[in-house]
């Protein structure tokens, strides 16, 4: 049993006191953890990392699901290792600018022109404001079962942590239903005086579309004269290698990648349909339009993690796509099984999409129950797993899975007693795992 955290626990407090939320992302906060658990990695191989204890663990987080093929994947890191000896950033751009961007271009149905960036919020945002320009209208309708779409005002406005941001940012940001059509066409009906811009959504998340719900949301939006944008930062290349938008077989207008497009190393991509796309470019005699500018959006060793990263998806018919969602699925139903054997199916369970599950816990109300996460998360870290959601990779082979069905059995063991006895607070250290978006620490 891992219960040895001393050295991440000086970490730990060095931190948080140095870096707000100690982490540079939220997700990987102390809050979204148990007490004991590892907070600090200092490197990872295939589908396992290992922390400043000497701590090894089964990593399902990888990388909060960038990392699709494994941690130091050798063929993707050599191409990187290699192209780096030739610098990284000019004054001019980069050969590998055009020739990547065509490579995504052939990949991605909606990518008639693509323009790269850092992060998934670059993308979004850009998407966001090549919608306005092109339409001339100020409304945003995004998804509001889909928990995130970027750090910037136009969607922090739409969320309870809304603090710092000017009051009439939140008038133009409105909210629809996924799987609901008549959600959004009453958004439309509602709003379409005072003029929409765009509709914004993950194709699926949580859940697949069902009832041809994205066919019937592109019809609504070309209706309407509503730019479309996809946001596949998460299920760009981890659904399928030419984006859940070509598994689900509907084109949006825009689309907004990232994640899994690299393997982990930081690259995103804005694409999208060449009349708005090219908005934001210099051949036209419109009025301007300053879209995404980033200096280190060309960087080379970046592109050539997307090159190989794509090269090595579409090889072997799609055999990286095939074995993340077949381990999701194993993982899923051995979960459930174990949880229903155990009479506790009604308050943890496995759900979501195969490629990308997720834990649901719950009390006997069937309110959220994060006692019950802490205390799961806990035991599982104990066993050797370090888990959030499952976000399974190429490097997840028989081991991994092996391993984890093992913690499991331990872990829901230990939620079953705790159920039976109400005592369940009583057996995890600190303070219980905390949603992301709330009013107040």
């Amino acid at each position: 049993m891992i219960t040895n955290f001393k050295n991440s626990n000086v970490l730990r407090q060095k931190a948080n006191f140095y870096i707000p939320g100690g982490a540079h992302t939220y997700s990987k906060g102390d809050d979204q953890f148990p007490q004991l658990s590892p907070h600090s990695i200092v490197r990872g191989k295939g589908a396992r990392i290992w922390d400043v204890d000497g701590n090894e663990f089964v990593d399902w987080g990888m990388g909060l699901t960038s990392v699709i093929l494994g941690h130091a994947y050798d063929e993707v890191n050599e191409a990187v290792k290699a192209e780096m000896d030739n610098g990284i950033n000019f004054i001019r751009p980069s050969y590998l600018e055009a020739e990547v961007a065509e490579i995504v271009s052939s990949q991605i149905p909606s990518a008639e022109m693509v323009k790269f960036a850092k992060n998934g919020s670059n993308a979004t945002t850009a998407a966001i404001k090549l919608a306005r320009a092109f339409t001339g209208n100020d409304i945003v309708l995004r998804c509001v079962d889909q928990p995130f779409f970027s750090i910037d005002d136009w969607f922090i406005c739409d969320t309870q942590i809304d603090r710092g941001i000017p009051k009439n940012f939140h008038p133009l940001t409105k909210q629809f239903q996924y799987n609901n059509i008549e959600s959004l066409r009453k958004q439309i009906d509602t709003y379409k005086p005072q003029g929409i811009a765009c509709v914004i959504l993950e194709p699926a998340a949580i859940e697949e579309p069902a009832g041809n719900f994205l066919q019937l949301v592109r019809e609504e939006c070309s209706q309407h004269g509503i730019v479309l944008i996809f946001d596949e930062v998460v299920s760009g290349f981890r659904f399928h290698p030419k984006g859940a938008q070509y598994l689900y077989g509907v084109t949006p207008d825009l689309s907004c990648f990232g994640k899994a497009i690299a393997n982990g190393f930081s690259a995103s991509a804005l694409v999208g349909k060449r009349d708005i796309m090219s908005l934001g470019g210099i051949s036209h005699d419109s009025e301007r339009l300053f879209l995404l500018s980033t200096t280190y959006g060309g960087e080379t060793h970046h592109l050539r993690a997307i090159q190989k990263t794509i090269e090595i998806l579409n090889r072997d018919d799609y055999a990286v796509t095939r074995h993340i969602w077949s381990v999701g699925k194993r993982l899923k139903e051995e979960f459930n099984n174990l949880s229903r054997s155990l009479g506790i199916e009604k308050q943890a369970y496995m759900g979501g999409i195969d490629c990308r599950p997720y834990f649901v816990f719950l009390d006997p109300f069937g309110n959220p129950d994060n006692n019950l996460r802490t205390l799961f998360v806990q035991e599982m870290i104990k066993c050797g797993i370090l888990v959030q959601g499952i976000s399974p990779s190429f490097s997840h082979q028989e081991d991994e899975v092996v391993q984890t069905v093992s913690a499991f059995k331990f872990s829901l063991q230990t939620l079953s007693a705790a159920i039976a006895a109400g005592d369940v607070s009583t057996r995890f250290r600190g303070e219980p795992i905390k949603p992301v978006f709330r009013k107040f620490n």
